[in-house]
């Protein structure tokens, strides 16, 4: 288990690494949920998600000379692109493990961050294996992108800077992939604020943690939804064992909502996000989450969506009600 000052401490290691991203509110969205909703726009991070903060945080804990052998991931996207960042800064080499599937802006950047991409067939490869591999055989640490005590503790800053800035929350809702982020967040915002709920989003077709908590066990899914980074097919053992105990409920919401969350996000709140980042939003949006006259938090989790992507997904919906 992690605590607060668990999280403490990592706020102290990235001073000067992360942005203390900003806080976004709007009218509109406060009229279509009526409650007082305050975003958390980790779009706007280094490497465009809040994956940067348990990265380095975990990268930077290495000693120097086992770091200097270099670090190794696995990803779809957003944790990949944030190892290659945080060893470029901390002066190492990254090797991440990517889908062949995974989105090309996110392939793209990890590459301009530096880092080196091995890509696996999704369906018949085992991302952890090939990782091991490559680990072993460069005398490498592998950097896990949610299953670690340091990455989760590094995610959690994201909510601990919310309630430093806004105060109390009746309600923190969060998207969950492999659960790093909610367990993090979840750990700040109950040392802080035992009284607070706090609710995960998953796609409906990506719904291993709400099934797990369900059944008090881990439960393995075949994992399908446009939010490609928040596919993991089962929850990590370490973040199961906090959000079990930490997580209030978790959520679904459709691909279609997810979309209309997007394109919300864009259109009232001018911001940029992606599928994977825009589920607390369309959990909101469409009352999967209702709190009326309360005040919520909701983390927007990253923003890396290519152009050619977002005009697809975006190009059959109509413009949503409401204004800023």
């Amino acid at each position: 288990m992690i605590e607060l000052e668990d999280i403490r401490a990592a706020a102290r290691r990235l001073v000067g690494v992360v942005h203390r991203t900003a806080v976004v509110t709007s009218r509109a969205l406060d009229e279509r949920t009526e409650a007082s909703v305050v975003a958390k726009a980790e779009n706007l991070q280094r490497g465009g998600s809040f994956k940067l903060r348990g990265a380095y945080h975990r990268i930077s804990a290495i000693p120097d000379e086992q770091r200097a052998r270099g670090v190794v991931a696995y990803s779809s996207g957003n944790h990949a692109q944030a190892v290659a960042l945080a060893a470029g800064l901390l002066g190492t080499s990254a090797t991440i493990v990517m889908p062949d599937d995974a989105p090309p802006a996110k392939r793209a950047a990890t590459e301009a961050y530096g880092g080196e991409v091995v890509t696996y067939d999704r369906a018949s490869d085992a991302r952890e294996e090939i990782a091991g591999r490559i680990a072993a055989a460069r005398s490498a640490t592998i950097v896990p992108p949610y299953d670690d005590p340091l990455v989760m503790a590094g995610q959690g800053t994201a909510a601990l800077e919310l309630l430093e800035d806004v105060g109390t929350l009746d309600v923190l809702v969060v998207p969950v992939g492999g659960g790093g982020l909610i367990a993090g967040c979840a750990t700040a915002a109950k040392g802080l604020q035992p009284e607070i709920e706090v609710v995960g989003v998953e796609p409906v077709g990506a719904d291993d943690t709400r099934r797990s908590l369900a059944a008090g066990e881990r439960v393995r899914i075949d994992a399908r939804s446009i939010a490609d980074g928040l596919l993991a097919p089962i929850p990590g053992q370490l973040t199961f064992e906090v959000n079990r105990r930490r997580v209030d409920r978790v959520v679904t919401v459709s691909d279609d909502e997810i979309v209309a969350a997007v394109v919300f996000a864009l259109e009232r709140l001018k911001l940029l996000v992606e599928p994977s980042g825009a589920v607390g939003l369309a959990a909101l949006l469409s009352a999967r989450v209702r709190a009326p006259r309360r005040r919520v938090g909701v983390v927007l989790s990253g923003g890396n969506i290519g152009v050619d992507r977002l005009a697809r997904l975006v190009s059959h919906r109509s413009r949503p009600p409401g204004r800023r």
